[in-house]
């Protein structure tokens, strides 16, 4: 697993090392599994291969707690780009639960979501098809920094300037 940058990656697809798995397949390195398929074969899931999970915006993620560590990548899927159930799981996976892997966001993902994606803990996009790489990678340029905080930088714009001063 790499640790969680600031950086995102854009998932080519046709180029991308990470496939679903088949039902009846025997593990292989770079599987990405249903939950119901990590349920069914975590135990046996060989410890050296690599293996991911694409998870439905409906999940609770704080259930994959003792799985985080031997998942490489976590997708986490946009249904509509209306719907940012996502992004709350992705908050949750980096800020209180701490997952280092690649976090990736699947589905209606659209330019104008970049960074708001990236502000949530987002390192890899798979971009809807219709959409503009070189836009999207501009579009994570829009704004330098938050007053919240974001994923990266928990602390708000005051705290920082407070520890700064100190």
């Amino acid at each position: 697993m790499s640790a969680y940058t600031r950086d995102m990656r854009f998932v080519d697809p046709t180029r991308d090392l990470w496939r679903p798995l088949p039902d009846d397949a025997a593990p292989s390195a770079h599987a990405l599994l249903t939950l119901r398929q990590w349920a069914a074969r975590r135990d046996s899931w060989p410890s050296s291969m690599p293996v991911g999970v694409i998870i439905d915006n409906a999940v609770d993620v704080e259930m994959l707690i003792d799985a985080l560590p031997r998942l490489s990548l976590v997708a986490l899927q946009f249904p509509k780009w209306t719907d940012g159930r996502a992004y709350s799981q992705a908050r949750l996976l980096r800020a209180r639960l701490r997952y280092a892997g690649e976090l990736r966001a699947t589905g209606e993902v659209l330019v104008d979501m970049l960074p708001l994606l990236q502000r949530s803990g987002f390192d890899a996009v798979l971009m809807r098809a219709d959409q503009s790489v070189d836009a999207a990678r501009r579009a994570l340029h829009f704004f330098a920094g938050h007053y919240q905080g974001d994923a990266l930088q928990p602390r708000p714009l005051f705290a920082r300037a407070a520890a700064r001063a100190a």
